[in-house]
């Protein structure tokens, strides 16, 4: 077996129906196998799946176990050399996981990869994260990646070839089983987000590297499977705070405190920028109200 796709999804049915069809009319060549992983739908999504794609094995949770515990339930069972991750908000293009393949394949020392991920219109996202320090936790991470584009690649810069990074997006993310085996699976106390970074670093601490690979492309409906309120940004911050005590057992609290003053200075440059226009900026309200509700949680002590 060459390939074990693993689709983890929470009611998003009509999404992960487009995302299987995608799967099956552009993964050709390798010998694949699918795993469906259900968290409690309630939306008619597994029973859609069996009457569509019987080839897919079902994996049902009676709760939503978050991304982490879900994919770990076939990446534990999974017969593949590789296992490619794959939201349902993802729909592939021609050729772009045989891309991803040809390159770990050829590329012994590569523990994950990934591809650029497009929106609908085709317009390049962010496929590469870093490691979160103390500079990207407080800086703007665009202007970072404006001062220092080698430091901190991004869709602004155009690459014509793969380059090594510190750490992939995980909507779309084929890893090496032999890394999994070297370093473990998806650590389960991530529900959701920061778990594709936290498994970077700790196989970039084992010696495996995790690499960009431009010509495999995806869209990727960006946010449509997680959504953008703030119960989602909270689960955000929750995780990177879980993320930098797991790290830095020493300094995370430093680390915390950047976060929270880049919060602060939000609300403080939002609330003027309000003020400037009379409040009559939906955009600038809409954002203020988030880093208000976000403060606010942070001032409860996290809950």
């Amino acid at each position: 077996m060459d390939l074990s796709i693993v689709i983890v999804n929470w009611n998003t049915r009509e999404l992960l129906l487009d995302c299987l069809a995608s799967v099956y009319a552009t993964v050709s060549g390798l010998c694949f196998e699918v795993f469906l992983v259900d968290n409690a739908s309630s939306d008619g999504s597994v029973a859609a799946v069996r009457a569509e794609y019987p080839q897919v094995t079902v994996i049902q949770n009676e709760k939503n176990l978050g991304f982490a515990a879900a994919n770990n339930k076939a990446l534990r069972i999974m017969q593949g050399k590789y296992a490619l991750l794959l939201n349902t908000d993802t729909v592939l293009t021609e050729g772009a996981i045989a891309k991803l393949f040809a390159y770990l394949e050829n590329h012994a020392e590569a523990g994950m990869a990934c591809g650029q991920l497009l929106n609908a219109d085709g317009a390049k996202q962010n496929s590469i994260a870093n490691f979160p320090s103390l500079l990207s936790l407080f800086c703007n991470e665009t202007v970072l990646r404006l001062l220092w584009p080698r430091r901190f690649p991004s869709k602004r810069q155009e690459y014509r070839a793969p380059i090594e990074v510190e750490s992939c997006i995980g909507a779309c993310l084929m890893v090496r089983k032999a890394a999994m085996e070297a370093v473990g699976l998806l650590d389960e106390r991530y529900f959701f987000f920061m778990e594709e970074t936290d498994w970077a670093l700790a196989m970039h601490r084992a010696g495996w590297a995790s690499c960009f690979v431009p010509e495999a492309r995806i869209y990727h409906l960006q946010g449509q499977s997680a959504g953008h309120n703030v119960r989602a940004r909270i689960m955000f911050y929750r995780a990177r705070y879980q993320y930098l005590r797991k790290w830095f057992p020493r300094s995370w609290p430093i680390h915390g405190l950047m976060l929270v003053t880049r919060l602060f200075i939000n609300v403080l440059l939002n609330g003027l920028g309000l003020i400037l226009t009379l409040g009559l900026h939906v955009g600038i309200r809409g954002r203020l109200m988030l880093y208000l509700q976000l403060l606010a949680w942070h001032l409860r002590g996290c809950p």
